[in-house]
């Protein structure tokens, strides 16, 4: 179903609890705040792992990695980028994060760079990830990390809107700049060596090495110096994770990545 730019800002205000004056037959915002940005946890001795870009192939191992050592991740999910977020498989895969109390969180539909986005095309980017985490878990996410990490005002206006908060990192293991197992371990290390109080770590799950590599040593380091593994929303001193949290839906013909942009 295609919806017209009035009526999807009128259901996504409804649905996330956004504030609207209606006017002369005009929608606008309510003045607010704009969102919240965070780039280091704020918990001492603390360590979030966050990984970006899935779901993906090697979702359930990491999973079960994290689940094995006793270790909480957050994930910041696409839509559509290396895959479908509604594939059967993968589905099944982030109900096993969420249901083992792993964090889930945005990272947009289709990891567009949000700063080029008109302010509808922002929307959309963001309202349909959140759509198929309604669908599939039944919640909407408190937080959400633009891609490359790049937000203007606009997106700052639109977050808020949706009563979300930005997160970065402040922690790179570079996974993403096709940097190789050997330079990921020697980063941690590094940032080990220097014993800062907190770490917000940015992986991509999209790697199988950085899944079968790096992330154990990761892991096996951040134990060895002591450092208490949290969610991001823990980590951020347990704010609540999610805007709402209700009852997924059953799978129907919507579950689809070819529905049509709202524009």
């Amino acid at each position: 179903m295609i919806m017209r730019p009035s009526v999807f800002v009128t259901f996504v205000a409804t649905i996330l609890a956004g504030s609207l004056d209606i006017a002369r037959g005009t929608m606008q915002l309510a003045a607010r705040s704009p969102a919240r940005v965070y780039g280091k946890c704020t918990v001492p001795n603390s360590v979030a792992l966050t990984f970006d870009d899935g779901p993906y192939v090697y979702l359930n191992d990491l999973v079960t990695l994290l689940n094995r050592e006793s270790v909480k991740g957050t994930f910041f999910f696409n839509g559509n980028n290396w895959a479908c977020i509604y594939n059967p498989s993968l589905t099944d895969s982030i109900n096993l994060a969420y249901h083992s109390g792993h964090q889930i969180a945005s990272h947009t539909w289709g990891h567009k760079r949000m700063t080029n986005l008109t302010w509808d095309k922002m929307h959309d980017e963001m309202w349909r990830v959140e759509q198929a985490l309604l669908r599939i878990l039944g919640v909407s996410p408190a937080f959400m990390r633009p891609p490359y990490g790049e937000y203007n005002p606009t997106l700052l206006e639109a977050a808020s809107m949706r009563n979300q908060s930005i997160v970065n990192w402040d922690f790179d293991s570079e996974d993403g700049k096709s940097a190789t197992v050997v330079r990921q371990k020697a980063l941690y290390d590094e940032a080990i060596a220097r014993r800062p109080s907190t770490i917000l770590s940015l992986q991509h799950e999209v790697h199988n090495t950085s899944v079968y590599e790096t992330l154990p040593y990761a892991i096996r380091k951040l134990k060895a110096a002591g450092y208490k593994f949290l969610t991001v929303a823990e980590c951020l001193g347990g704010l609540p994770p999610y805007g709402h949290v209700g009852k997924p839906e059953v799978r129907n013909a919507n579950w689809t990545c070819n529905q049509a942009l709202l524009i």
